[in-house]
């Protein structure tokens, strides 16, 4: 799955039917206006995964999404690939 430039709250739900039960990769490379609404986005791709069985891999993360990551203590339930 492919996150684009902006996931916001207003864009959430939107992007949550996008998901898909099979995602085992998200590029966040084009996010650039983001809240923690991608955070939850990319946790709820993290569960589906791990209901497969599956390892969910995040390409391209900025590194402000991967602060959010550390401020909610979710950080080591990801896997943050590629972090520019």
């Amino acid at each position: 799955m492919q996150l684009p430039a902006t996931a916001t709250l207003a864009e959430a739900s939107s992007l949550l039917q996008t998901l898909g039960d099979d995602t085992d990769v998200i590029d966040a490379s084009a996010l650039t206006s983001f809240d923690t609404s991608a955070l939850a986005l990319i946790l709820e791709a993290r569960r589906r995964a791990q209901a497969r069985g599956k390892r969910l891999v995040v390409h391209g993360a900025p590194p402000k999404l991967i602060e959010f990551a550390k401020l909610y203590g979710v950080e080591e339930l990801l896997s943050f690939d590629n972090a520019p």
